[in-house]
């Protein structure tokens, strides 16, 4: 055969070889159209939830402690020093954040990655019929329930961000502006996902973790509450919107009425693996342990935040802050001291028994001399924080486990656990409850409601035991109760609520965004400032500068990915 005839036909079956090959689909993939039966439908819903805690230390969207609650001044950022995670310096201080943070980007990047889970997940149930997909209207409702939350917690963060639903194709996602929708626009969208979970979800579910209708109803209260503060472009709170409160507290009316939700006997339930899924969980991430995965489903947004004794290891971030601390104080009756309460600083002394105190103090702070998790015999030590001589001896405890808890494990260098985090808790619902009563003028109404949450508190001594049968702290707390050991009118029942939701939810990551929604932020950031940079040094650069630090930046790396579509957050 001529050399060059043999050539061109060897070519041409090269060619046509290659052209099968390329046309057959990689082992192990799956092509997109093979998705789309029931099965692998339903499958695709799950790895939407799956995003809920796909989160690391470096960008913990789970739990938001280093945006909301060291942000907030209940926490300092902890560690090793300034120079460990700096970024999260950067966040404490606000005066070093940049615009150019690894972190802040990732951030973002991450909840997008869940929306983009949603989104696809949700354009193909859209596809399939009802008769092929019976549970077609449910799987739309919790993906509808997901998108909002991923996008909530973008809009609390970073006020203006672009909005992509699963209507939009994926070469278009280039041309959505962050300012594309209003202030108020992109509060709807959100709503209006809670809104079709709420119509569509059962009251119940067959399967622990898939959301239901009254999860969906007690995040559009919360969606709604963040709402009714309305803000002009300065981050300013300009007004409260009556009917929105009105919403909200119609909401927690059927949440409360529907009977499937209580607060735990005791606060310590919410935050001990065995009481997981109880009564008062309304809506939280699903971790596990154990669960046939090479590594479990583990809550990786804490692994920084366990103390430093040969029992855990690592890495002793997440500090209660000073000012927290001295806010579980109470006074001769019982109550909070919300004017006086800093006064006097308790964690130098390490007394707690001086002053009287709110017994979950002991629930949320882990204190030198004191039990460690409930365990008697297991007493923190000033050791076990990382870096005492900056942050103080004291560490995070809602988020840990035991060292023998069956849903602890180790990564080394880190550790974590198996257990879930709430994301909404029905104390929640009782305050979202009574803070629309009283910014609607019905405070009188909203006195039960906050008595419910500090009832529980006065409940929950049982656990606080050292080994010879005394409590740890010096406790004394009451309810709330007109003529006798107050006077409640709508300015102290304001205070009230604030300052209850503060104790309630301390080191649970959402403090710095009531601060933001109240219009308070400024103010209160700077006069806790002026305080703590005298107790903790490491603070003597931090300022909060108004109408800019409400919100973080819009991340650099993804204005310059847009080619300058995406507008800068105000002052930044």
């Amino acid at each position: 055969m001529n050399n060059k005839i043999y050539i061109a036909v060897l070519m041409c079956v090269c060619l046509m070889s290659c052209k099968k090959a390329l046309d057959t689909n990689p082992q192990g993939t799956a092509a997109s159209s093979d998705l789309n039966t029931p099965a692998n439908v339903d499958k695709m819903v799950i790895a939407a939830y799956s995003a809920l805690g796909n989160d690391e230390y470096m960008t913990p969207y789970s739990s938001m402690w280093p945006y909301g609650s060291i942000r907030s001044g209940d926490a300092y950022k902890g560690g090793d020093g300034p120079g460990d995670v700096s970024e999260f310096h950067g966040y404490e201080t606000f005066s070093l954040n940049r615009v150019d943070y690894g972190p802040t980007d990732a951030l973002w990047f991450r909840l997008y990655v869940g929306i983009g889970r949603v989104n696809d997940a949700l354009a193909r149930v859209n596809a399939i019929s009802a008769a092929d997909f019976p549970n077609k209207t449910i799987r739309q409702g919790e993906l509808k329930f997901l998108r909002g939350h991923f996008y909530f917690l973008l809009k609390i963060l970073f006020k203006y961000v672009p909005y992509i639903d699963e209507t939009l194709p994926k070469e278009n996602y280039a041309t959505i502006s962050n300012r594309a929708l209003s202030d108020d626009a992109l509060w709807k969208k959100i709503e209006d996902d809670f809104s079709f979970a709420a119509a569509n979800l059962p009251a119940t579910q067959p399967e622990i973790g898939r959301v239901n209708k009254f999860a969906a109803k007690s995040y559009l209260a919360k969606a709604l509450l963040y709402h009714a503060y309305t803000q002009d472009e300065s981050n300013n709170v300009t007004s409260i919107d009556q009917a929105k409160l009105s919403q909200v507290n119609s909401l927690c009316d059927e949440v409360i009425a529907s009977g499937s939700y209580a607060l735990s006997a005791d606060f310590a339930n919410n935050f001990l693996s065995q009481f997981e899924n109880g009564k008062e969980s309304v809506f939280a991430i699903q971790y596990s342990i154990n669960d046939g995965t090479p590594q479990g489903r583990e809550d990786f947004g804490h692994e920084l935040d366990y103390p430093m004794n040969q029992e855990y290891g690592c890495c002793g971030f997440h500090v209660p802050s000073n000012n927290l601390i001295n806010a579980f104080k109470t006074d001769d009756n019982g109550l909070p001291m919300p004017t006086t309460y800093n006064n006097k600083d308790v964690e130098p002394t390490g007394d707690y028994q001086s002053n009287s105190f709110d017994p979950r103090i002991d629930h949320t702070v882990a204190t030198p001399g004191h039990p460690y998790k409930y365990r008697a015999s297991f007493i923190f030590q000033t050791s076990w924080a990382r870096a005492p001589q900056i942050y103080g001896p004291h560490l995070s405890m809602k988020e840990t486990v035991l060292p023998d808890d069956p849903a602890f494990k180790k990564f080394p260098p880190f550790m974590s656990s198996g257990k879930n985090w709430a994301i909404i808790r029905y104390a929640d619902v009782l305050l979202f409850k009574a803070e629309a009563l009283i910014e609607l003028g019905r405070a009188q109404e909203a006195l039960p409601l906050i008595n419910q949450v500090r009832q529980r508190a006065i409940n929950s001594e049982s656990l606080l035991k050292q080994a010879n049968g005394n409590t740890i702290s010096n406790y004394k707390i009451d309810t709330y109760k007109p003529g006798v050991n107050c006077t409640w009118t709508v300015d102290f029942a304001r205070q009230a609520l604030r300052f209850e939701r503060r104790l309630e939810f301390a080191m649970e990551g959402y403090r710095f965004f009531d601060l933001v929604r109240w219009g308070i932020a400024a103010e209160y950031m700077n006069s806790y400032f002026a305080i703590e940079k005298t107790r903790k040094p490491h603070l003597l650069d931090a300022v909060f500068k108004k109408n800019r630090d409400e919100y973080l930046p819009i991340p650099l790396n993804q204005i310059n990915f847009s080619k300058g579509l995406y507008k800068q957050n105000t002052g930044w």
